[in-house]
């Protein structure tokens, strides 16, 4: 029920009078939603509102309240947005008048709009981006965006809450309005070559119930400072090498490496003051490389070893540096490196090109004679490539490849060749090429899993995301690129598509509508991931939609039926046993298990200790036997209810009246039976006292019975006879008429005595039809056998 609160004050006493009436009731409440009942709140007559021409002024661009004129009720047409009525303001209030004619009367409205929680606090920018030097020092605070809330109160923003960090927490201040403030402090110094971005989140919580609350992400970049100076990977590196080689040639080529970044980073290269002027005479020093080459004429005599000392300074605006020593041994042997020529390079190849396609010529050569001039080359590592040497060309060979290649587990090789003389020691060199593999389209996309099930509760949303089905395609660029589709399938002249849809791009899963469990518990359907390669290649997952069951539906009872809005009536004899069935109740739920299983319970009873209700099966029994105190009426009304949660019932009414006997039925019989059934309310000592006045009259009417319903001989032998049951209900015979296909005739005649009623049963003969029906209690018994007889005889004449 909604809250309201009112308060009446009089404010002028003249023959119109003008009254202020004030209620308070909560934002969103639903439609129709009844705020008070403003007849019985001032005292006017519902009866007369439609006559006097009551209206309602609103001072509002809105609708929102409307007044019934039969009821005198005021009740909510649209719903009341307090945050939409009254932005930032503590107090809302929605004025209205009432105007009755005839007399006049102005009735001034003041309905006051309290605040729910429905809005949760969010932030202006949901990103925040900060710069941060790796020099800040702890302590230092950094300015961040506060939330806003549009409830008021307890409902607006409470705190700020920051996601874990070693080195970041929040302070929240309050200003001079309330209004809180938020300051992202540093708590440990950073380091860039440790973690150069810091990703929180904030989050802003209310005070409501239940709690709301909105995030943003605080994404802090940490700004290098040039605190890493240049490392060589040794402190000394010794070379070894012959005289007279080339200039130019590579001695070796240093590495030093700043964890810096930026200017930082870069590095330059540069003889120390201790390397000697012939020693830079004899080597150049790349300072942008590092790499160390020949300059002048290495010569064993001249000179066995040269000492190089290197440094390497950074670009910063206060740079750092490294020291290393090369040292370079010369040797006094085998002076002349075999060389390698390599031609018509294939630097780039399709990953699924055929093996033994040529892919480089390469030729060696010495310009040393004897031992010291034979070559011979090979692949440094194990690769999927060969060498063959030419049979017509010696000491020329063909780069081929001998195994499949694939791309996605090795993107690119480097094939060092190495060619070495005998010499002693033998020289060598090498040439490294370098071989990409293009992307060809020869991986399907594949799914984690070959089966999904998902389970969706019923009266679901349209459009709710159900799951996430992605593929991975490990190729590369088009050949990458998923696409994702249904599969389509007919359920019921139904397309999956218009039960289902799914986003080509990311594989998000989407139901399109809303489902009944009750109608359709379950779905079964593929999805195909295909690529954009050419041709494309796909694949496809099978997805199995459960559709949970909810308790939407409301037991049904099927039996006793009756219409709706109506009650279900019944006779049973005054003389019914204890323990006897008097009804039994049975109510259907369309929802599954749990959601259906029903109990019963009486609502009302006019006498608890008369009947009992068993709680499972819906059985409604005699507790004792009746009594003349009890009343002739009984009035049941059973609820059936299911075990959902919350339980959904539906209710019965039965109405039960007793009646004295039950008029009973026997099998037909050559000689015509008679029964009486004496009223039991009558005493003893009358009947006696009424019998011997009435005598002569029931024997006229037993002859005259008898005669009438004497057997008639049949031409063929009858059959056996049957047992018919007649109930009485509402002093007839039977409800209604019934037509069936027999060996006899059943004529039913009835007359009424001081004492009850006769039962006549006649044969007729075998393969005739049959009518029994409802005859009034005041037929007499001379009427009632000619009837009959004229019915009996129409009938033989139908059949």
């Amino acid at each position: 029920m909604p809250f309201w609160t009112t308060v009446f004050v009089l404010c002028a006493a003249w023959p119109s009078a003008l009254s202020v009436t004030r209620y308070s009731i909560a934002e969103e409440m639903d439609r129709g939603s009844v705020v008070a009942n403003l007849a019985a709140d001032l005292g006017l007559d519902p009866g007369g509102l439609a006559q006097r021409e009551v209206k309602l002024d609103i001072f509002t661009n809105k609708k929102y309240l409307d007044f019934n004129k039969k009821t005198g009720e005021l009740y909510i047409v649209e719903k009341i947005d307090r945050e939409y009525l009254c932005p930032a303001k503590p107090t809302c209030f929605l004025k209205l008048d009432v105007i009755i004619e005839s007399p006049l009367r102005i009735f001034n409205i003041e309905l006051g709009i309290t605040d729910i929680n429905d809005n949760a606090p969010h932030f202006r920018r949901d990103r925040v981006e900060l710069d941060v030097s790796e020099s800040a020092t702890p302590g230092e605070r950094f300015s961040l965006p506060n939330a806003v809330d549009p409830d008021v109160d307890i409902n607006t923003i409470k705190t700020y809450k920051l996601s874990v960090s070693e080195h970041f927490t929040i302070e929240i201040q309050t200003g001079s309005d309330g209004t809180q403030y938020v300051d992202l402090v540093l708590t440990k110094s950073l380091d860039r070559e440790e973690n150069a971005v810091h990703n929180l989140i904030l989050t802003a919580v209310d005070g409501g119930v239940p709690v709301r609350s909105g995030t943003a992400n605080i994404i802090v970049r940490v700004q290098d400072t040039n605190d890493n100076p240049p490392r060589f990977d040794k402190q000394i590196y010794t070379i070894n090498m012959t005289e007279n080689s080339p200039t130019g040639a590579l001695v070796m080529k240093l590495n030093a490496t700043d964890l810096d970044e930026g200017l930082n980073s870069e590095i330059v290269y540069s003889f120390t003051l201790y390397t000697s002027e012939k020693t830079q005479d004899a080597f150049a020093l790349n300072p942008n490389t590092g790499e160390i080459t020949v300059k002048g004429t290495i010569d064993y005599e001249d000179m066995k070893f040269y000492e190089m000392h290197i440094e390497a300074r950074d670009k910063g605006a206060h740079p750092l540096l490294g020291q290393c020593k090369v040292v370079v041994h010369v040797t006094d042997m085998n002076d002349n490196y075999p060389e390698i020529t390599i031609q018509s390079v294939k630097n780039t190849l399709d990953e699924n090109i055929p093996v033994g396609i040529v892919i480089a010529l390469v030729g060696i050569s010495d310009r040393d004679t004897g031992d010291n001039g034979k070559v011979s080359l090979s692949i440094h590592q194990p690769m999927p490539f060969i060498l063959n040497e030419s049979s017509d060309r010696p000491m020329h060979y063909k780069l081929i490849v001998s195994e499949p290649l694939d791309r996605e587990t090795v993107p690119e090789y480097e094939i060092m060749l190495i060619v070495t003389d005998a010499g002693k020691p033998p020289l060598s060199d090498n040439e490294t090429i370098t071989v990409h593999l293009l992307d060809v389209n020869d991986n399907a996309p594949q799914f984690p899993q070959s089966f999904y099930t998902i389970r969706v509760m019923e009266n679901n949303a349209p459009g709710a995301l159900l799951s996430s089905l992605t593929a991975f395609d490990p190729d590369l660029h088009e050949n990458q690129y998923l696409v994702y589709f249904i599969l389509e399938k007919e359920i019921a002249n139904t397309s999956m598509s218009m039960l289902f849809s799914i986003n080509p791009e990311n594989g998000n899963l989407y139901a399109l509508k809303t489902f009944d469990y009750e109608i359709e518990k379950e779905f079964l359907f593929h999805i195909e991931a295909r690529d954009s390669g050419s041709p494309p290649l796909s694949s496809n997952v099978t997805v199995h939609i459960i559709i949970v069951d909810q308790n939407d539906n409301a037991p049904v009872i099927v039996s006793p039926w009756r219409a709706h809005g109506s009650v279900v009536e019944d006779k049973i004899p005054r003389s019914t046993d204890k323990g006897s069935l008097v009804a039994k109740v049975i109510a259907l739920d369309t929802d599954s298990v749990h959601n259906s299983r029903i109990t019963y319970q009486f609502l009302q009873v006019t006498d608890a200790t008369l009947f009992s209700l068993d709680q499972y099966n819906g059985e409604i029994r005699t507790m004792r036997m009746f009594s003349y105190r009890d009343p002739r009426h009984q009035r049941l009304v059973v609820v059936a209810k299911d075990n959902g949660d919350p339980a959904l019932s539906a209710t019965v009414t039965i109405k039960l009246s007793t009646v004295e006997t039950a008029v009973k039925a026997y099998s037909d019989m050559t000689e015509v039976p008679l029964e009486y059934d004496i009223f039991s309310d009558l005493n003893l000592y009358l009947v006696i006292g009424l019998g011997s006045v009435s005598f002569l009259l029931l024997i006229t009417i037993l002859v005259t019975i008898v005669l009438k319903c004497q057997k008639p001989k049949p031409s063929k032998a009858a059959p056996p006879s049957r047992n018919s049951v007649i109930s009485e209900r509402n002093s007839t015979v039977a409800d209604s008429t019934l037509v069936s296909n027999d060996a006899y005739w059943y004529s039913l005649f009835l007359a009424e005595t001081r004492k009850g009623k006769l039962v006549v049963r006649q044969p007729v003969p075998k393969g005739s039809r049959y009518i029994v029906s409802s005859i009034p209690r005041g037929t007499g018994l001379t009427e009632t056998s000619d009837s009959a007889a004229s019915t009996l005889q129409v009938w033989q004449n139908v059949n």
